[in-house]
């Protein structure tokens, strides 16, 4: 059984300072991956040509600059004086050409302006792959982990991916020379805890581990895993929407399925109650007798599903409530005994060796 609750997320320095959930929407302290999509780029083929040499040109005479008027007072200029008008000395001023430009990124858990002031990531990637690599790949350019860093590179496209746990968002930005620009990226993230009940308590320590599941199935009818084997209590960032929760107690078939939704800004708390018997195997030759070391266990369904394997004399596995049978291997002979488990039950199954 689960049961789901939500928080409003408010800065995301307080983040995992968090008291506990209530029902409905209440005021939560929190301010999220994927690589980069590729693509490719065409490259223009390179390389030197040479143009065929030309025919000589025969040398033209030397000019001879036509007498200039003398100006009013000036001595006179003989007639086989050249004159030359005075150049500049000042060299011609070239405009400058701007190599860099500025850009700061800012990530936004909502779209209402929520800042993220810890925890974000970026990485900035080329915008297109070379060619040559055939690679779906894009290469990385730089990490950051500042909250709001200003990064100066060359003026182009690129391709900027901003991760906040398991929330992210990956799109294109423009930098351009001039005035530093700021792009936002609005993750629309929030945050899921999960809490693990047995019967009427708390589990027992590690006993427990959820995975988070994508909450659609894609054209095999299978979901993708987002995350798995998290423990009970911790906060998990992720882009708003639905998830499947498969919660496990235990390492056999004691487990919980449960869709969750995850809203933007909100941390969704959902507590799954578990109901499961703990069950203890031991082969022996006569009834409360000593079990036999070195035996191989197999737990099936009456189907013959095989549910958990194990070695040992005294193996203890967590159980769903139902019929089993169990198959105990010693000295290349196998018994077998059929059981039932209860939710809460502790109990011990005995195997006969006959």
């Amino acid at each position: 059984m689960m049961t789901q609750r939500h928080r409003f997320w408010h800065r995301i320095a307080r983040t995992t300072a968090t008291g506990v959930l209530r029902a409905g929407a209440i005021a939560l302290p929190l301010a999220g991956m994927l690589a980069a999509l590729p693509t490719s780029a065409q490259q223009a083929p390179g390389g030197w040509q040479t143009a065929p040499a030309a025919a000589p040109v025969p040398a033209a005479p030397p000019a001879v600059a036509a007498p200039q008027p003398a100006a009013p007072g000036a001595p006179p200029v003989p007639n086989n004086t050249t004159i030359l008008p005075r150049s500049s000395t000042e060299a011609p001023k070239t405009p400058p050409h701007p190599t860099g430009g500025e850009v700061r990124l800012m990530a936004l858990l909502t779209g209402d302006g929520q800042k993220i002031d810890s925890g974000i990531v970026w990485r900035v990637y080329e915008d297109k792959a070379p060619k040559a690599q055939k690679s779906d790949k894009l290469k990385l350019l730089l990490t950051s982990r500042e909250a709001a860093p200003t990064l100066r590179l060359v003026p182009g496209s690129y391709v900027v991916n901003a991760s906040f746990g398991r929330a992210h968002l990956t799109r294109k930005i423009t930098v351009k020379p001039g005035a530093p620009a700021i792009e936002q990226f609005v993750l629309n993230a929030g945050g899921l805890r999960l809490t693990a009940l047995v019967g009427t308590g708390p589990a027992p320590p590690n006993t427990v581990t959820y995975d988070i599941l994508a909450g659609e199935r894609d054209q095999s009818d299978n979901r993708e895993v987002i995350i798995s084997g998290v423990k009970p209590g911790l906060i998990i960032r992720l882009n708003a929407g639905i998830y499947h929760i498969v919660s496990t107690y235990g390492g056999a078939n004691a487990s919980v399925r449960a869709d969750v939704t995850v809203e933007a800004g909100k941390l969704t708390e959902a507590s799954v109650t578990h109901t499961a018997g703990t069950v203890t195997f031991k082969l022996v030759t006569r009834t409360g007798g000593e079990a036999l070391p070195d035996t191989h266990w197999t737990v099936q369904s009456p189907d013959g599903h095989l549910i958990k394997e194990s070695v040992g004399a005294l193996p203890t596995h967590i159980l769903a409530p139902g019929s089993y049978t169990v198959l105990a291997k010693s000295s290349g002979k196998v018994f077998r005994r059929e059981f039932t488990v209860k939710g809460g039950d502790v109990s011990q199954v005995e195997v006969m060796l006959e």
